[in-house]
């Protein structure tokens, strides 16, 4: 929690999204500056956890630095910077190669991401591979227009998620710094949902950067059909509750987040209860109910949500839970593909699209929503496209 909305998409700009914080200094002459500190902890929800993190944040860094200093030392080096040229050199030199070995052209594909409000977004690429120059560029010209919710992704976002997954299946064995990344360039239309300017708001940003693989593996797919794979659930759906106890003492959850089915590959089915390209830990209930009066009633694998296909589509899971409480109390979720199913390739079925209910009822809004004691939210998180015909 940074203040502000919350964790959630329903902030109108950025600036209600949460706390922005100069560059400043938290520590002066190895002593907190107190100021600092007292400012940041006052504008936000659980301070208790905000001063913990930062000071574990600052401990590591600490920790790295002298691990670093001992393994110079072990090896009788001032400092690595001739070691990182060198691994920097190296790393480009090996993607250039890599994508010598493509076939020049452009490559286009397209994907569909749909919200909870009914709303549409297009995600339109175009990968073009120029092998003479060992170059490729990803043109994102003709994606959807910034939304009004906070979805929207700022260029570095956008250009991390896309070189990751070039990369990825271009060569993932290659280091991922400066010489790995300069063979790939990038066109994001400014103002687009791929290249958010301010104040437009961008706290759940991870819905679109998580989602751009689906678009991207489908064009990678006309290049390297053995090492791509089928569209998945995309972004993990995150939710936050908070109400107050019986004695009227507030009670908040971090952020708690649930994974769909990844999409089928050429040799393997897709993982079930996960995401790419990257994955984030569930909390376990026991956890989660120990932070806060909420009870699951269910969590279990959403059987048949693959795709069928030469390779079956991973899984999505079903998640139902209330909160114990006399009072009404607040639910922050962000959720996506409740329509639109995530497509199989090449032959494969897609997979199921989510569903998020509450009492039966469809929720119709990317907003904070206001709950009563007995309400039961049921999530259903997308399955995996498949991949080959079955």
């Amino acid at each position: 929690d940074v203040g502000g909305y919350g964790i959630g998409a329903g902030g109108r700009d950025c600036f209600e999204e949460g706390l922005w914080i100069p560059i400043c200094k938290l520590m002066k002459a190895g002593e907190r500056n107190e100021d600092v500190w007292r400012f940041i902890l006052s504008n936000v929800r659980q301070p208790d956890h905000m001063a913990g993190d930062l000071h574990a944040q600052m401990a590591s860094g600490e920790v790295g630095s002298q691990r670093l200093a001992v393994l110079c030392d072990s090896y009788g080096l001032d400092d690595i910077e001739e070691l990182a040229d060198e691994i920097i050199s190296r790393s480009e030199e090996a993607t250039r190669a890599s994508i010598r070995e493509l076939a020049s052209g452009s490559y286009p594909a397209s994907a569909v991401l749909d919200l909870a409000d009914g709303s549409r977004i297009d995600i339109v690429c175009a990968i073009e591979v120029d092998a003479e120059a060992g170059e490729i560029t990803v043109d994102y010209t003709g994606t959807s227009d910034a939304s009004p919710w906070g979805i929207n992704v700022v260029r570095n976002y956008t250009h991390a998620y896309t070189t990751f997954t070039v990369r990825s299946v271009l060569n993932p064995e290659i280091p991922n710094n400066h010489g790995s990344l300069s063979p790939i360039s990038m066109i994001a239309p400014e103002g687009s949902i791929v290249n958010a300017v301010l104040p437009q708001p961008g706290t759940a940003r991870h819905v679109v950067g998580m989602f751009l693989p689906n678009a991207l593996l489908k064009a990678l797919a006309q290049i390297r059909a053995e090492e791509s794979m089928a569209e998945g659930s995309g972004a993990v759906w995150t939710m936050q509750v908070n109400g107050s106890h019986e004695d009227g003492s507030p009670f908040i959850t971090a952020m708690f987040t649930y994974a769909g089915g990844v999409g089928a590959r050429a040799t393997k089915p897709g993982l079930s209860a996960c995401s790419y390209p990257t994955g984030v830990s569930a909390v376990p209930i026991e956890v989660v109910e120990a932070s806060a009066p909420i009870h699951f009633h269910r969590k279990e694998l959403r059987q048949g949500s693959g795709g069928r296909g030469a390779q079956t589509g991973g899984l999505g899971q079903t998640i139902e839970f209330s909160v114990d409480t006399s009072r009404a109390w607040e639910l922050n979720a962000v959720t996506s593909r409740l329509a639109e199913p995530p497509q199989g390739l090449f032959g494969g079925h897609p997979g199921a699209a989510g569903s998020f209910k509450v009492n039966g009822e469809r929720v119709t809004t990317q907003s904070r929503i206001t709950l009563q004691p007995g309400d039961v939210v049921c999530l259903e998180l997308p399955g995996g496209g498949g991949y080959g015909d079955a």
